[in-house]
């Protein structure tokens, strides 16, 4: 017989409209209990456990048969243990009476009673009897119950304790008393004269002790039978038990009863038929659901499904056993999905369950289901896919992308120009058709990149006055559409696109363009809910692309106002050959800057930096820097003095941004200046948290100086310090930011090693070096910016620099006049001469006067004419106007009117004037 799981027995069809008496269910697994105080449920016990919890039938029946068994096994031992204490008694008694016959009987005892000394005849053969017979004593006493014998001598001659009486009559006295050695069982008999008289008593005894400690051998024996007997029969009750708790799952006779009744309701209460059939192919049970699904007739039990006049396809299914998974099959007028297993897993009987549902509307609704599933899908895809840059043409490619072919066809995005450009709309402009997806690449559609202006009755022109989508079911009959173009119009009805749905991109009160989704494969038009579908689509891809218009326009600004705040070009000078490159960061421009500024003696300051953050705070802060290094520069300050100044600048600027606001970031920046003299082919270069710079040797090798690496600029507390480098001319000087070097996929040391290797294969001009360098660069850009420049030393040759030493005399003035028009006609610069001689005389003569020695002047010919004047003093002369009666206080006044460029530097031992002449 088959039986549901759960459940026991068959069932009998009720009778027609009749409810269906019950069954036993079968054994159900107990509920899980839930603690006091709560927490998790406690899981049922398992296996012996549960058996000796007592709470279950198996249990219950555990312990009452334990019980039985311990009881059982207690009351024979009690009993096994009381006859051997009564057989041991017994076994006393009568060896005590045997032995005291023995010795009354024995000859010489009835003469000894009659001796001068019994005790000295007697007692030597009571001992060898005790011991003989292993009594406890044996006692030889007269009639008066004076003892003549005893096991311990000093008792000899005092009253027997027990009773006499009868023995003295002639009869025989066994009793248990408590003598003088104990607990004991003695036995008193008489020592009779041939006539009868008693002459004398002999009594025997052995100690309860010794009685016990026969018994008390034995019970060890007897507690190891019981024991071993009640656990051979506490392991069978187990097993019993164990596999009745198996069978009924660990249920308590309330729990069978109350599952029986949940069981019997739910399995003819469920919208679901359940049937199952024995391997032979006998219907053993059918819920009603089962009945009215299949039409089985009242006693369909016990019957052979082929035989329930069902059709051939469910009869054979329900009659094979093989396993099904919502196969459908038509019964009826009915869809049902038929799902059917075996019930012999686990070790469970044979046959098959089989359960019916019935699926004729859940089709339908399965349908209506998936097509809302599919588009709330397009709407999250959407939502995920659109939107992924901040650039507007690719927003719009990828609404184009989500939506076709899951939506349409063929979908346009046409956007206004100023949009594209990150202004607001223009609706007096065009739209230019910026995105354009379909599943095929020659659509009669404007092409992508045209200029459109929809006329006033088309479906685009209504939905960007209104802001409102159109649906335009049918093309062919749309003459607001085709009044657009009539002859594109035609090409495209006879390509197969019949239906229109043309949404607005709106963003606010803004309308920024219109989105087309064009339908031709499916024949179809579109309807209205799609019609709500693709304004949702839109309506989510419209944030996106405002979104990426707000970008583009703040980056533009950003972008502008960045370059405006760079050099437009490079000073002309003739120490340095150099390129630069800048790059803005994809995320948004930065606080990345450089500058090339000459200075005096035809020297030349070459900065580089970099101000933390992005967008317009770090632009705006990295053009006061670079105004700052402008103004510093003019100073001729040495590298590290001149980070100095800018530290405390730094510094300022974070404090009065915290006080203004409390919440703008506080500026952090990095900077790398450096100063190249022609002359000496020197550098002295400091660096405040910035990356060291790169040297190209002429050779073609690559070296990164060591240059100390100061704080960034705005921490102050420590000094920058200076590094000096003597550079071949032809050498290439690379300086950077660490937008070059370093992003989120590599560290510092892997973009120095990247960059040394790019810097190795470079051309030899400044040009093709930056070109090298990001070119290897530019496909892995990360979000920061990039700075660079490389600048290719000169020097000024020993033919173009003269020098001579001054006399700390006046007279010396005339001898230097002379040494340089003798210069100057050799380089061909006659027409410089007065005013040269002007500049030196009243330059050399303030040396004199006011300085200390030793002084020098030195002249250079590069793009002007320098005269430089070095001397130990650290007073700095200042141009003023003289009175009409100073006697001086023209000659500064007399050489700023001479000199296109005139200062003052200084240097580690002293200062120096100097003045610059436009050469002819």
């Amino acid at each position: 017989m088959v039986r549901l799981p759960g459940r026991t027995g068959t069932r009998s069809a009720p009778p027609h409209g009749g409810r269906r008496a019950r069954t036993a269910p079968g054994p159900a697994r107990r509920a899980p209990e839930r603690p006091e105080g709560g927490g998790p449920p406690k899981a049922p016990p398992t296996g012996l456990r549960a058996a000796l919890g007592g709470r279950s039938v198996a249990g219950q029946v555990f312990v009452l048969q334990v019980v039985v068994v311990l009881l059982l096994v207690v009351a024979a031992v009690v009993a096994l243990v009381l006859q051997v204490r009564h057989d041991s008694t017994q076994e006393a008694r009568n060896r005590s009476l045997a032995v005291a016959q023995a010795f009354a009987n024995a000859p010489g005892t009835r003469a000894a009673l009659t001796a001068p000394d019994p005790t000295a005849v007697l007692q030597p053969r009571a001992e060898a009897a005790r011991q003989a017979t292993g009594v406890d004593f044996v006692v030889v006493m007269n009639t008066d119950g004076i003892r003549y014998t005893h096991p311990k001598p000093d008792r000899i001659g005092k009253k027997f304790v027990g009773t006499i009486r009868p023995a003295l009559n002639g009869g025989v006295v066994v009793e248990e008393v408590d003598g003088t050695i104990g607990r004991l069982v003695q036995a008193v008999v008489p020592v009779k004269e041939p006539d009868g008289r008693v002459v004398g008593l002999v009594s025997a005894g052995i100690t309860t002790s010794n009685v016990g400690g026969v018994a008390n051998r034995q019970l060890p024996v007897v507690l190891g039978a019981a024991a071993a007997g009640l656990a051979l029969a506490t392991a069978g009750t187990a097993l019993v038990s164990r596999r009745l708790l198996r069978q009924t799952h660990g249920l308590g006779p309330r729990e069978m009863t109350r599952m029986y009744d949940h069981h019997d309701a739910v399995l003819h209460s469920v919208r679901e038929g359940v049937i199952i059939v024995s391997d032979e192919g006998d219907l053993l049970l059918a819920n009603d659901e089962a009945h009215r699904l299949l039409g089985l007739p009242r006693d369909a039990e016990r019957r052979h499904v082929l035989d329930l006049g069902l059709d051939p396809e469910t009869a054979e299914l329900l009659a094979s056993g093989r396993v099904a998974t919502d196969e459908v099959h038509l019964v009826g007028d009915r869809l049902l999905a038929i799902n059917q297993r075996s019930t012999d897993l686990e070790g469970g009987p044979s046959g098959t369950v089989a359960t019916l549902r019935d699926s004729t509307e859940l089709r339908a609704l399965s349908g209506r289901a998936e097509e809302a599933r599919e588009r709330l899908t397009l709407l999250y895809d959407a939502g995920m896919g659109v939107g992924t840059t901040l650039d507007v043409v690719r927003t719009a490619e990828e609404l184009a992308e989500v939506s076709v072919p899951r939506f349409a066809d063929y979908t346009t995005v046409d956007l206004y120009e100023p949009v594209l450009d990150g202004e607001d709309p223009d609706p007096a402009s065009a739209l230019r058709r910026t995105a354009a997806g379909g599943i095929r690449e020659d659509p009669p559609l404007y092409p992508r990149g045209e200029k459109i202006r929809f006329v006033a009755s088309s479906p685009q022109a209504h939905s960007l006055r209104t802001g409102r989508p159109v649906l335009e079911p049918r093309l062919e009959s749309a003459p607001g559409w085709r009044a657009q173009d009539l002859e594109r119009a035609e090409r495209v009805v006879a390509y197969g696109i019949h239906s229109l749905i043309t949404v607005p991109v709106r963003a606010g009160a803004q309308v920024l363009g219109v989105v087309d989704f064009w339908r031709s494969e499916k024949a179809e038009p579109f309807d209205t809910e799609e019609l709500a579908l693709a304004e949702e689509l839109v309506a989510r891809a419209a944030v996106s692309i405002d979104n990426a218009r707000r970008y583009t326009r703040e980056h533009g600004m950003a972008v502008t106002l960045q370059r405006s705040l760079l050099p437009r070009s490079l000073p002309e000078q003739s120490a340095l050959d150099l390129a630069s490159r800048y790059l803005p960061a994809q995320a948004g421009v930065g606080g990345d800057w450089f500058d090339v500024l000459p200075l005096s003696g035809a020297r030349v300051a070459l900065v580089v930096g970099d101000v933390v953050g992005h967008g317009l705070h770090a632009a705006a802060t990295m053009g006061r820097l670079r105004t700052a290094v402008h103004n510093f520069s003019a100073l001729d300050l040495p590298p590290d003095e001149l980070l100095g100044l800018l530290d405390e600048l730094v510094a300022r600027i974070d404090q009065d941004e915290t006080e203004a606001g409390g919440t703008a970031p506080v500026t952090g920046a990095t900077c790398l200046y450096a100063v190249y003299d022609p002359v000496s082919r020197t550098c002295l270069l400091a660096r405040a948290g910035h990356p060291p710079p790169a040297v190209i040797r002429p050779d073609g090798s690559v070296g990164f100086p060591e240059v100390p690496a100061g704080p960034p600029l705005g921490l102050g507390g420590l000094p920058f310090e200076t590094a000096e480098l003597v550079l071949d001319e032809g050498s290439r000087l690379v300086l950077y930011t660490d937008g070059l070097i370093e992003d989120r996929e590599r560290d510092v040391d892997t973009g120095l090693e990247e960059l040394r290797a790019a810097l190795e294969t470079a051309g030899a001009s400044p040009e093709e070096t930056c070109r090298a360098v990001l070119d290897g660069r530019l496909p892995s850009r990360a979000g920061d910016d990039i700075a660079l420049i490389v600048a290719r030393t000169r020097a000024l040759g020993a033919e173009r620099v003269a020098e001579w030493p001054v006399r700390a005399d006046p007279a010396a003035v005339g001898e230097i006049r002379a040494a340089v028009t003798r210069r100057l006609a050799e380089w061909g610069l006659d027409e410089l001469t007065f005013a040269t001689e002007l500049i030196l005389s009243e330059l050399v003569t303030n040396a004199i006067r006011y300085g200390s020695g030793p002084v020098r002047v030195r002249v250079l010919r590069d793009r002007s004419l320098i005269c430089e004047v070095f001397d130990s003093s650290d007073t700095s002369p200042h141009l003023r106007y003289a009175a009409t009666t100073d006697e001086g206080g023209r000659g500064l006044f007399l050489v700023a009117q001479l000199s296109e460029r005139w200062g003052t530097r200084y240097t580690s031992s002293g200062k120096v004037i100097w003045s610059e002449q436009p050469l002819p």
